[in-house]
């Protein structure tokens, strides 16, 4: 166990260094460059902070949903074939609520301001 700060203790001071005291003093195609820096800074402390535990829920999701144990990669490519040789579709058991509950897991890393993410949140 390496001691704090955590990696992602570390890049979000990193993206909030930059955000807070770079970017208000530049300007232009620079300013777009650091925006678009800030956010994969945040992007990638999102990815540390929620993936392994929604992987988890993936996994279990999919062991269900397949009856059968694997990993995160495997598993998919088993649901994947099953989609394209039609032997799963959307009125298998389960399968609709895992594709959403996955669907708003990636969207928590990759879009968590979207608005129809948010509008979704807010329902549960």
């Amino acid at each position: 166990m390496q001691d704090e700060p955590t990696p992602s203790e570390l890049i979000k001071a990193v993206a909030d260094f930059l955000r807070n005291d770079i970017a208000p003093t530049i300007g232009g195609h620079n300013a777009f460059k650091l925006r678009v820096a800030i956010n994969a800074l945040d992007l990638v402390t999102r990815q540390l902070m929620l993936e392994s535990g929604s992987d988890a829920a993936e996994v279990e999701r999919l062991s269900q949903l397949l009856g059968r144990q694997g990993s995160l990669e495997g598993l998919n490519r088993v649901l994947a074939g099953k989609i394209a040789s039609g032997e799963a579709d959307l009125q298998t058991s389960g399968l609709v609520e895992h594709l959403w509950q996955t669907t708003m897991d990636k969207l928590a890393v990759d879009q968590p301001n979207y608005a129809a993410y948010r509008r979704e949140l807010e329902r549960k």
